[in-house]
C-alpha cells in the first residue's frame, strides 16, 4: 500500500481519515483541509485523487516520473511543486523527487526514489494546533523545509571526508585513488550545487509571487526556507573550492618535490662526473701525462678527485641542491 497517511484536519486538530476518491467541500475559513501522504504512488492512485480535487492532468502526468528537476506551476487554483529530495548512501547521493499538489483545501505529496521521508513531522505539526491551524499553505512551508533539512546531513558527511583528504595531502602524495575520488565529489558536488540552486529558486517565488493558496500572513515563512537553502548553497561552494585547493596543493607539492630530485640527481651527477672524468684521462694509456712517472702520482690525482668534489659538494649544499 502506498497511502502513508490520509486525514482531514480542522482547526488544527485531525477529525477523520479520508479514502483517496472522497470529495472535501471546501472550507472557506482555510482551517479545514485534508493532507495525504503517498509513497511510489501508482496510476490508478493518482487518477482517484485527479477526480477527488479537480487536479491538472499535466500536473499527474509529472507527477508519475521518478524524477524531475525541481519546478513550481500554477494551474488555476492549483499550486504543483516538485522538491528534489536526497541522501548518502555510501559515496554517493541519490536523489528523490516529492510531488507536492496544493489547493484551498488540500495538500498532497507524492515521493518517488530516495529520502524526502518527512518522519514525524506530521506529529510535531499536530502538536501546534495553532500553527497548523492556519492552513495547507503553513504545511507546505513545513514540508519544504524538513525536505531542506536533509540537505545538510549530505554535505557535513562529505565536507569531513574533504577535511580529512586535505590533511592527508599535506602529508604524503595523493594516490590514484584519492584524485579519482576528488573527481568524483567534484561531480557530486556539482549536481547537488544545481539541485540546490533549482530548489532556492522555487522558494524564492513562493517569497516573492502571490498564489491564490498562499496567504499573506504564511508568506514570510518561506523565508526560512530560502535562507536554509542559500546557506547550504554556499557551503557547497566553500567546499567545491576546498576540493580544487586539495588538488592544486597536491599537485604543486609533487612538482615540487619531483623538481628536488631532479636537482638532487644532477648535483651528484656532476659530482661523480669529476672522478670519472680523471680516471677516464688517465686510463687512456698516454704516455706523457702529469704524474704519471712519478712514484705519488696516483695520491696526486686522487687529491684533485677528492678536493673537487667536496668542494662541488660544498657549493650544491649551499644552494640547497643537496
Amino acid at each position: 500500500m502506498t497511502v502513508l497517511a490520509a486525514y482531514y484536519y480542522n482547526a488544527g486538530k485531525r477529525v477523520r481519515k479520508l479514502a483517496l476518491d472522497e470529495r472535501v467541500p471546501l472550507d472557506e475559513s482555510r482551517s479545514g483541509f485534508c493532507w495525504i501522504a503517498l509513497h511510489a504512488p501508482t496510476t490508478d492512485e493518482l487518477r482517484a485523487l485527479q477526480g477527488a480535487y479537480d487536479l491538472h492532468p499535466l500536473a499527474i502526468d509529472n507527477a508519475m516520473h521518478p524524477l524531475c528537476p525541481p519546478k513550481l506551476e500554477v494551474y488555476n487554483d492549483e499550486l504543483y511543486i516538485v522538491a528534489q529530495t536526497a541522501e548518502l548512501v555510501g559515496d554517493e547521493i541519490r536523489y528523490g523527487k516529492t510531488a507536492i499538489f496544493t489547493g484551498h483545501n488540500h495538500l498532497i505529496t507524492a515521493r518517488h526514489g530516495a529520502g524526502g521521508a518527512l518522519g514525524n513531522l506530521r506529529e510535531q505539526l499536530e502538536g501546534s494546533p495553532t500553527l497548523f491551524g492556519k492552513g495547507v499553505d503553513y504545511v507546505l512551508h513545513a514540508v519544504l523545509h524538513r525536505i531542506v533539512d536533509q540537505y545538510l546531513p549530505i554535505f557535513e558527511m562529505i565536507e569531513d571526508g574533504v577535511l580529512e583528504m586535505e590533511k592527508r595531502s599535506r602529508d604524503d602524495f595523493l594516490g590514484r585513488k584519492d584524485v579519482a575520488r576528488i573527481f568524483e565529489l567534484r561531480g557530486e558536488l556539482t549536481r547537488f550545487q544545481r539541485t540546490l540552486g533549482a530548489m532556492s529558486e522555487v522558494v524564492r517565488k513562493l517569497v516573492r509571487g502571490h498564489f491564490p493558496c498562499i496567504s499573506a500572513e504564511v508568506r514570510p515563512y518561506f523565508n526560512d526556507v530560502a535562507d536554509h537553502v542559500d546557506r547550504v548553497q554556499s557551503m557547497v561552494n566553500g567546499l567545491l573550492v576546498n576540493l580544487s585547493t586539495v588538488f592544486e596543493f597536491s599537485s604543486l607539492l609533487e612538482a615540487q618535490r619531483t623538481g628536488m630530485s631532479t636537482r638532487r640527481l644532477a648535483a651528484w651527477a656532476a659530482i661523480l662526473a669529476v672522478p670519472s672524468a680523471i680516471a677516464g684521462i688517465y686510463g687512456m694509456n698516454f704516455k706523457h701525462l702529469p704524474g704519471l712517472n712519478s712514484a705519488y702520482g696516483w695520491m696526486a690525482a686522487l687529491g684533485l678527485i677528492a678536493a673537487t668534489c667536496l668542494f662541488l659538494f660544498m657549493r650544491f649544499k649551499k644552494a640547497r641542491w643537496l
